[in-house]
């Protein structure tokens, strides 16, 4: 990694720029394992490291942002010299002095992926697509995926901080396609998190196969989903796809600055029922959107974001932070030090409430038991969104029934948020890759078990 005088020295000749409200290096370095294996074989083994350097220098409400893989001095003071180039006049500089801050939370990796076999890893990934395959006759193709990465990165601010921050995530996916005839369903499992290879002493890798088999080849028998409007039950094992989609990114800064969002303006006003209180909290150990400084540098915190249904925080970087005369929430990210940072999601959760689970199920005669959702789409606008819905159930005398396929689910975030009427005391999570402006960082998202009175169900008509 690059030694302190050269970061204080590329800091201040950017900052030197007439007009510059501020500026920050991003130094990152990373090695990546990744390993699939489909019909017993290793389809793919792919091994990398990557090292760079991203400067960005903010004025005037506006980013300018350079990147390099050539870790020199030259290089850095290049950098510097095209993003200040612009501003014509300088500024003097006092000598800048870079404080190390320290982080909010730390994180222990038990076990380095690193440290472990490469025969090994591929082992595990074999024995659980095999064990997968021979679940059901049905099954046509099973793909088990391994990903491990390790990212050490260095921020340094023209505030006077140097954060430093070593990352590493281990996911384990598998997807099974069953069929039938003509009738074709798919079995998916991930997991992982912010964690080393301890991920298969928590999480065994045979059970998580085996679920997604029983999942593909239970759908096959699964009824047509009928159509129309229903109350829905969506179980704390459906993780937080609708909490993520339907209101977080509305809940993102930028979105809310620029007119994006559809909860543009609205702090301090009752969005939700007074049932629901939304986290984003980066704090959580082991979590897939967990860290110890996000990349601007600003330590790891937990948001409350709307508390007894009111609006009272939004998710900002530094960007918008200086917009709206607020402060970072740590909420700055970017995919690589190719990117820019923006505000995006971390962990983000409704909280749990105080019903049991169970007895939200029991207190709905009929409707959508929603145990596993699928993609989905989100107007941040509007607030509208379609969901699939990939593992549900009819609700029949207050029990989950038989299963259905082919369910989506439609309707407003902000308009669900207030008609929510049961919150569960437990809480699941779910994991991803969340997708802005043609970058993806890890996130994960989490709810309780929840009850929404009335939804459009599209299915059979």
């Amino acid at each position: 990694m690059i030694d302190t005088g050269l970061m204080k020295e590329t800091l201040e000749a950017l900052i030197s720029a007439k007009g510059s409200d501020y500026a920050d290096l991003y130094i990152e370095s990373s090695r990546s394992t990744s390993i699939q294996i489909e019909d017993s074989k290793v389809e793919k083994l792919l091994e990398g490291t990557d090292s760079g350097a991203g400067l960005r220098l903010i004025r005037a409400g506006k980013t300018s942002y350079a990147y390099t893989n050539e870790l020199t001095k030259n290089a850095f003071l290049d950098m510097a010299s095209g993003l200040k180039a612009a501003s014509g006049e300088q500024k003097p500089v006092k000598d800048l002095d870079l404080t190390r801050r320290a982080p909010s939370v730390e994180y222990a990796i038990k076990i380095d992926p690193s440290l472990v076999p490469l025969e090994k890893k591929v082992s595990i990934l074999k024995e659980a697509e095999k064990a997968a395959r021979a679940y059901h006759s049905s099954i046509k193709q099973v793909s088990v995926t391994y990903k491990e990465l390790a990212q050490k990165v260095r921020i340094a601010s023209s505030e006077g901080f140097l954060a430093s921050d070593d990352r590493i995530q281990t996911i384990f996916l598998v997807n099974v396609i069953a069929r039938e005839g003509d009738v074709v369903q798919t079995g998916y499992e991930p997991i992982g998190g912010a964690m080393g290879f301890e991920l298969f002493d928590e999480v065994s890798a045979l059970e998580t196969a085996l679920k997604a088999a029983k999942k593909a080849v239970m759908m096959l028998k699964a009824r047509r989903a009928p159509g129309g409007r229903m109350p829905v039950v969506i179980s704390s094992e459906a993780g937080g796809t609708m909490v993520h989609e339907a209101v977080g990114h509305g809940l993102e800064a930028d979105l809310s600055q620029q007119g994006l969002s559809i909860y543009s303006g609205k702090m301090g006003q009752k969005i939700a029922a007074d049932i629901i209180n939304v986290i984003d909290d980066a704090t959580i150990p082991g979590k897939r959107g967990s860290f110890r400084f996000d990349d601007e540098g600003t330590p790891a915190q937990k948001t409350m974001l709307i508390k007894d249904g009111i609006l009272t925080g939004f998710m900002y970087d530094r960007l918008s932070a200086l917009k709206a005369g607020a402060t970072p929430t740590g909420n700055g990210r970017r995919q690589s030090y190719r990117h820019r940072p923006i505000p995006r999601m971390t962990n983000t959760m409704i909280a749990p409430g105080k019903t049991p689970a169970e007895e939200i199920l029991k207190n709905t005669p009929k409707g959508l038991f929603v145990k596993k959702m699928g993609g989905g789409q989100v107007n941040t606008l509007t607030g509208d969104f379609v969901f699939d819905v990939q593992e549900g159930y009819l609700i029949e005398n207050g029990q989950a029934g038989a299963p259905v396929r082919g369910a989506t689910l439609a309707g407003n975030g902000p308009r669900v948020l207030m008609e929510i009427d049961m919150v569960g005391s437990d809480l699941g999570f779910s994991i991803g890759t969340c997708g802005k402006d043609a970058q993806g960082v890890p996130v994960s998202d989490a709810q309780p078990t929840i009850r929404v009175p009335e939804l459009v169900i599209g299915g059979e008509s």
